[in-house]
């Protein structure tokens, strides 16, 4: 597959960028506080991305984020546990224990014990996604 176009929204407080790199790889990558400015078009781009079916293994790169807010962050947990089926794996960058927390209760909240893995360590989690790109 042709390295697809990223998808960018840039705000006041966040940016964010969704890139699929293979029929079934996707990064989502956030940086600065997200507190919902975008609304929902994040989720919708990554619906696009979903409706050619098939599962996608999702990759989000967390590193340069300072905070959710709690709505931001129920809000994702319910997007990803409406879309439980469709995700063969999550993994997930933190880049502070504030975000490995929420992480946290995203993954136990949206039901994704098994399915979600939290990163700490950058160099593991560009491995992973470096292996799921090979894979695909």
């Amino acid at each position: 597959m042709q390295k697809a176009e990223e998808i960018r929204f840039d705000g006041v407080h966040c940016n964010l960028a969704i890139q699929q790199l293979s029929r079934s790889v996707v990064v989502l990558r956030i940086a600065g506080t997200d507190i919902g400015e975008f609304g929902d078009a994040p989720m919708q781009a990554l619906d696009e991305r979903l409706a050619g079916g098939g599962a996608i293994e999702l990759f989000v790169d967390a590193r340069d984020v300072r905070g959710a807010s709690i709505e931001v962050s129920g809000e994702w947990a319910q997007w990803l546990g409406a879309h439980r089926v469709q995700l063969r794996e999550v993994s997930m960058l933190t880049g502070s224990r504030f975000v490995q927390v929420t992480a946290d209760f995203v993954r136990r909240f949206a039901a994704l014990e098994g399915v979600m893995k939290v990163y700490t360590e950058a160099s593991a989690f560009d491995a992973a996604l470096a292996e799921a790109c090979t894979r695909a």
